[in-house]
């Protein structure tokens, strides 16, 4: 089961860091783009909190 965890959190931090550097590659981004990528990003965030959760149970 941990692997899985592990695969997931490996997941999730690549999607994120991809996120970030969309948005710092980008210096004409729209307010509704900063939008989503935040909502993306909060996403990601929440799965990561409770796949660490997870992993120390």
């Amino acid at each position: 089961m941990d692997d899985k965890i592990n695969i997931a959190i490996n997941y999730y931090t690549t999607k994120g860091e991809e996120i970030l550097k969309a948005v710092n590659s980008r210096a004409n981004l729209t307010a509704d783009e900063i939008i989503s990528y935040g909502e993306e990003m909060a996403v990601i965030e929440y799965k990561l909190t409770a796949l660490e959760v997870a992993k120390e149970n």
